[in-house]
């Protein structure tokens, strides 16, 4: 069963009240990430490639826009999720992202997980995306787990 937005909203932080939906939270983008160096993946591990922040544009003196071409990006978001005990959180992209010919890739949390989680940014048609703005929505089901995540990516970017 998938929590409510308000229960979401507790295990998310900063969260303002237009980020609360029904069923969910809108996490909001923090920075834009291009990958310059490959990565690998074994059976015994793994290593991230070298990645660059992409230069935003400042706009009035306020904004701060990422311009985007088509390619793939790593994008981090701004808020700080903890994934409760028997739970599991799922990352959607927002409707306004397919609408404009992008798509976000994301994993499974786990239980447990606490950080400032990323996805997968692809970007099909040039697109401009201020610093701030919603792009995923994150939703908690109910879940029997083994366990709690203890894995690399705890705590990443806190």
């Amino acid at each position: 069963m998938y929590r409510s937005g308000s229960f979401v909203g507790d295990h998310v932080s900063p969260v303002s009240g237009d980020q609360l939906q029904p069923n969910g939270v809108d996490l909001t983008l923090e920075t834009v990430f291009e990958q310059r160096e490959p990565g690998r993946i074994d059976r015994s591990g793994k290593e991230i490639g070298d990645r660059q922040a992409v230069e935003r544009e400042e706009t009035d003196g306020e904004v701060e826009t990422y311009y985007l071409p088509p390619g793939g990006y790593v994008v981090r978001y701004a808020e700080t999720v903890h994934i409760p005990d028997g739970h599991v959180g799922f990352i959607y992209p927002r409707s306004s992202l397919l609408r404009n010919s992008c798509m976000l890739n994301t994993a499974v949390w786990d239980a447990g997980y606490e950080g400032k989680g990323e996805g997968l940014l692809e970007v099909h048609q040039d697109i401009e995306i201020e610093r701030g703005a919603r792009i995923a929505q994150l939703v908690l089901a109910a879940a029997d787990h083994d366990g709690t995540y203890d894995g690399s990516y705890q705590g990443e970017n806190l």
